[in-house]
């Protein structure tokens, strides 16, 4: 088997693996299926992630097949991450799925799930965008000069320096709306710290390590959010 094939067979295990894991934190907590807005921002996660990595795909195969088969040391920016896109997102899962079970007030109005889901949509094309325009989109802090690395200045780069991580905070701040859990708000806000101590630091190492990055962030002032920071 191509080693192409199998870092494609084996990106989308690890995606099903990640939904099923997903899936039971929302509704072991629930205590039953029976959960439209559980089933909704599941199925949104699901298209999100397949359609980041058929961009990846396509954008840089070889990149695409080094995440694949990624393993490294749990350095700062990789506890960051996990915490950001595992542990934060599972936290949320959980309590919105104990919420929707016991009805925990106060609860959310309908309109205001709806605003989430289109919230949470924006969030994933947002980020969907940064890996589009980003052919060096590594997923973790790496400055490979041996490779060619360079700056992106295209594309979603243009609004901020880091828009991924924007995209995650706005799913992180739509996701309680969604699933109708006030609470979910307090592991929501401990995974938006993590995004910006994580934006932080590699904001820090690319502007000390990647050359042209200095003057990239002199025109994109702005890391995370659009005219305050």
């Amino acid at each position: 088997m191509k080693p192409l094939v199998r870092a494609i067979i084996r990106y989308h295990v690890q995606i099903c693996i990640y939904l099923a894991f997903f899936a039971v934190c929302l509704f072991v907590p629930a205590g039953q299926l029976a959960w439209k807005m559980g089933w909704l921002y599941l199925a949104i996660n699901a298209l999100s992630m397949i359609a980041n990595s058929l961009i990846l795909l396509l954008r840089n195969p070889g990149l695409f097949q080094e995440r694949a088969n990624r393993k490294g040391k749990r350095d700062l920016d990789r506890i960051l991450a996990g915490i950001m896109s595992f542990v934060g997102p599972i936290s949320i899962c959980i309590v919105s799925g104990f919420n929707f079970r016991f009805q925990w007030p106060p609860q959310i109005p309908f309109i205001g799930q709806m605003i989430g889901v289109v919230l949470v949509i924006l969030g994933c094309m947002l980020a969907a965008w940064a890996v589009a325009s980003n052919k060096f989109f590594y997923g973790f802090l790496r400055i490979a000069k041996n490779e060619g690395h360079s700056v992106c200045v295209d594309g979603a780069y243009r609004l901020v320096r880091h828009p991924a991580y924007l995209g995650a905070i706005i799913i992180d701040l739509a996701t309680p709306l969604v699933l109708s859990s006030v609470w979910a708000f307090i592991p929501a806000a401990i995974t938006i710290l993590a995004i910006i101590i994580r934006t932080k630091l590699e904001d820090d190492a690319l502007q000390r390590d990647l050359d042209g990055y200095q003057a990239y962030a002199q025109q994109i002032q702005h890391r995370l959010i659009p005219f305050i920071w």
